[in-house]
């Protein structure tokens, strides 16, 4: 294990400024980690290795001449390959993509490069049907590192992967169920899905180059790092206002009130009526103990006023309407649609089927109307407001990220076991999740701990909208009272 490839991003950039290291030899770091490790976890979908050594020794004769490009000077990173990369092939994992060539960034990749990063490689994700698993049909399947047999949890499979196995210091991946926070619980690492419309989605594919912008709503950009200083780095390089997305709204970075841990009012909830692996509630009833130990202000809450399975179903309706014109109407986008409803539908236990069933939205899915879309969008209104004065109580919330630990692969949307029960495959992975993108609160999850198995364990810490400084740091805070960040051993 290399101390370089492990590092944190934020302190690379020190290093680095420091001339402790030189740019070119923390990139051949981690190219060296990728040529050795990638072959088995598929992490890595496009290397970028010449132009990355040619950026590093730009980065290191700037520092010489006293130039320094910003917070990210020499640092290498990845990029999940939903974001369009000047110069580098991008392909969603969509086979009509697989030699598109976009001619500029997206802006968060633009933004991170002027802050002196250097792309490595983009990272390989799950399609837009993929399930919660690091499969398309363009690139290999992305394994676990902590068992190569387990999913890494998806759609920012190679991201998470990347970050735990030491293949990248830093990585944007994307949010719309769950798909940055499920990888970064299943691989141990750090993740922050920010506030809906928070940070610009412009040159982010889920349509097609050329299509019109149908996902609108939920979705959103954030990064996944190997520490709670790196979300916080990252965020506020590539958050805010955007030309080439117009509706993100000119709210300015928030500057969190400084408070005493024993004085934050923090709840948590191990129970949205979707029971958890008896493993996970463990680990996270230990975190909550630590916590409460430390002095906190913690009590269990869930709010009276949310009706769970009802944002689950209106979750669906939206997001039925938002992918219905996203991608052109092919028969292999038809088949793993219907593949997904139809499991959805008949496996799992029946009780638990009718806690989240994803066919209560065929009509917005089939027969969409303007209407339907517009008092979804109402419904969605009302159901914010309600959280947001339940939440205002509280600093923080904390509760888990997935029903169940990584599982081993399985073909897309099964079902998986949890002691002795069979979850619907979604159920299973983004109960937890999907609530916040409908609500479009910022979320951090940090790893707690393992399973007995040594598969890792995250927690959701949910902030207020707006409000993800404040949200970071007090993540920060409970990280050093219950974050357990390990490194996958043989990496």
């Amino acid at each position: 294990m290399s101390s370089l490839t492990f590092a944190s991003a934020h302190q690379l950039a020190q290093m680095i400024r420091r001339r402790e290291v030189s740019a070119v030899e923390v990139i051949n770091a981690y190219l060296t980690q990728i040529a050795k490790h990638n072959s088995k976890l598929n992490a890595v979908c496009t290397l970028d290795e010449d132009r990355a050594l040619i950026r590093a020794r730009l980065a290191d004769e700037a520092l010489a001449r006293g130039e320094n490009w910003g917070s990210l000077h020499g640092v290498p990173i990845s990029i999940k390959d939903f974001f369009e990369t000047q110069g580098l092939r991008t392909t969603a994992g969509y086979p009509p993509l697989r030699d598109y060539v976009p001619e500029q960034d997206a802006t968060v990749v633009a933004r991170l490069r002027k802050a002196g990063a250097i792309l490595v490689g983009k990272t390989n994700p799950s399609d837009v049907n993929g399930a919660y698993q690091g499969f398309n049909d363009l690139f290999p399947r992305v394994n676990n590192p902590w068992n190569l047999d387990y999913t890494t949890g998806g759609s920012s499979s190679g991201s998470a992967a990347a970050i735990a196995a030491g293949l990248s210091t830093l990585d944007i991946g994307s949010d719309l169920a769950g798909s940055i926070r499920q990888p970064a619980h299943c691989c141990g690492i750090y993740g922050l899905k920010p506030t809906d419309r928070r940070v610009s989605l412009a040159g982010h594919i889920l349509e097609i180059p050329g299509l019109p912008k149908c996902i609108r709503q939920m979705l959103v950009p954030g990064p996944l790092a190997r520490s709670v200083e790196d979300l916080r780095l990252c965020f506020s390089l590539i958050a805010g206002v955007d030309p080439r997305q117009p509706d993100i709204p000119p709210v300015p970075l928030d500057y969190p009130v400084e408070k005493p841990f024993n004085q934050l009012r923090i709840a948590w909830s191990d129970d949205f009526r979707i029971p958890i692996a008896a493993e996970i509630q463990a680990v996270v009833l230990k975190a909550i103990n630590k916590i409460a130990q430390s002095g906190a202000n913690i009590e269990q809450w869930t709010p009276s006023n949310f009706d769970w399975t009802a944002a689950q179903t209106l979750y669906y309706k939206i997001a039925a309407y938002n992918y219905r014109y996203a991608q052109p109407p092919t028969l292999n986008a038809a088949k793993k649609s219907l593949t997904f409803l139809w499991r959805e539908a008949t496996q799992g236990e029946k009780s638990l089927r009718k806690l989240g069933n994803p066919t209560q939205a065929l009509k917005e899915l089939f027969a969409p109307t303007l209407q339907g879309y517009f008092e979804a969008l109402t419904e969605r209104d009302c159901l914010i407001a309600k959280f947001e004065q339940a939440l205002e109580t509280w600093d923080v919330w904390l509760c888990p990220v997935s029903a169940t630990p990584a599982f081993t692969h399985r073909d897309a949307w099964t079902a998986i076991e949890i002691d002795g029960r069979i979850y619907p495959h979604a159920l299973a992975c983004g109960a937890y999740t999907m609530p916040f993108n409908l609500t479009g609160n910022p979320v951090v999850v940090i790893p707690i701990g393992q399973t007995q198995n040594g598969l890792p364990i995250g927690l959701q810490i949910v902030g207020k909208r707006w409000r993800e400084m404040e949200l970071l740091a007090i993540a920060a805070e409970i990280d050093k009272v219950v974050g357990s960040l390990q490194h996958p051993p043989g990496y």
